[in-house]
């Protein structure tokens, strides 16, 4: 019963420039692009986006400084997307369900239980992606980068060992996400709506008491201490992206324009990887303060019943989030990694 939608802070990992080099006093950049992220300032990838920005802020001459605020300062994705369009923000990190509500067709690649691993995933977002961006870019957003934030678990007060007993548990649904509401109500599972900020407290009140998150999204904000369980099958694959809005994005030269792109895509590999390997080791950290991992049997009936259920919810939002074709082609391309390596049947679960 892994459903969705993250909380995460692996969303918090979506691709964020941190704050400009040291220049000399007076010495003001010419554009100062002011991005808002929930990731925690002293995380590692944070660190990395910090030194990403200095070499942006050194490449582009000083014409460019991105000053970032970390943390969720500026408030959940939802308030940041607001600013940006009153113009307090520039642009910032945003996961998937916040990506959706400026181009609803880019949820088409968290759908739950398509990928299997992260290679199907790669492939199948690589060649989804310039439709995705332009896509974002036609409703005035620049993406700087993408980033594959990793897959969802959900964790649990009581071992999800079967339907009736998950349609028991008082389910976290994130706040106005149409793809999580889909997949529950194809469960027949009435969910609590809540932005991110309010799931540590309801955790705290038993308001509830199954949520879905990365293993560093539960580490990173604490969730997993309220927690006894997690499933050892995931079922989605969430994503980021790094926007700035288009008319910020036009008072850049063009030079520097392509300096920016070239660095961001450039460590885009790098970012990756570190987010697996901090993903890794806050799965570490969870079995050794004694989260327990409930094992998944694929051949089991609820478990097909699940997958199947997935199958529902995914057809209920063609027309709605995205076109028949955009889903057909969307698995098409998974059926298509899966004939060009049939020797890769990895599945990305705890053990």
């Amino acid at each position: 019963m892994k459903i969705r939608y993250a909380a995460v802070v692996a969303a918090i990992l979506a691709i964020c420039m941190g704050a400009g080099a040291v220049h000399a006093a007076g010495d003001e950049p010419k554009v100062i692009i002011k991005v808002a992220s929930l990731a925690p300032k002293g995380a590692n990838i944070a660190n990395l986006f910090e030194e990403i920005s200095k070499q942006i802020r050194a490449k582009t001459d000083n014409e460019v400084m991105f000053k970032t605020y970390w943390g969720g300062v500026q408030g959940d994705e939802k308030d940041v997307l607001r600013k940006i369009r009153l113009g307090q923000l520039h642009g910032g990190s945003f996961m998937g369900p916040s990506l959706g509500l400026i181009a609803p067709e880019v949820r088409v690649t968290d759908l739950p239980y398509v990928f299997r691993n992260y290679d199907e995933v790669d492939y199948v977002r690589a060649k989804l992606q310039p439709e995705m961006e332009r896509l974002i870019e036609g409703k005035g957003f620049k993406v700087l980068g993408w980033l594959n934030l990793g897959f969802l678990y959900t964790f649990s007060k009581e071992p999800l060992l079967s339907l009736d007993i998950a349609r028991k548990q008082k389910w976290w649904a994130l706040e106005g996400d149409p793809v999580g509401q889909a997949m529950y109500k194809a469960l027949d599972i009435t969910p609590v709506s809540l932005s991110i900020s309010d799931v540590a407290t309801s955790l705290s009140t038993s308001m509830i008491d199954c949520a879905p998150s990365t293993p560093f999204g539960a580490v990173a904000l604490q969730w997993y201490t309220r927690f006894k369980y997690m499933t050892s099958y995931p079922s989605s694959s969430i994503y980021g992206a790094m926007l700035v809005n288009r008319e910020t994005w036009d008072r850049i030269s063009p030079a520097s324009q392509k300096i920016i792109l070239d660095v961001a895509r450039e460590q885009h590999e790098k970012i990756k990887l570190l987010t697996r390997q901090e993903d890794a080791k806050a799965l570490e950290l969870l079995k050794k303060s004694g989260i327990v991992v409930v094992p998944h049997d694929p051949r089991n009936k609820e478990t097909q019943y699940v997958f199947e259920a997935s199958k529902r919810a995914r057809e209920s939002l063609v027309g709605k989030l995205y076109s028949r074709e955009l889903l057909d082609r969307t698995l098409s391309l998974v059926e298509e990694y899966r004939k060009a390596h049939p020797e890769d049947k990895t599945i990305i679960h705890v053990e």
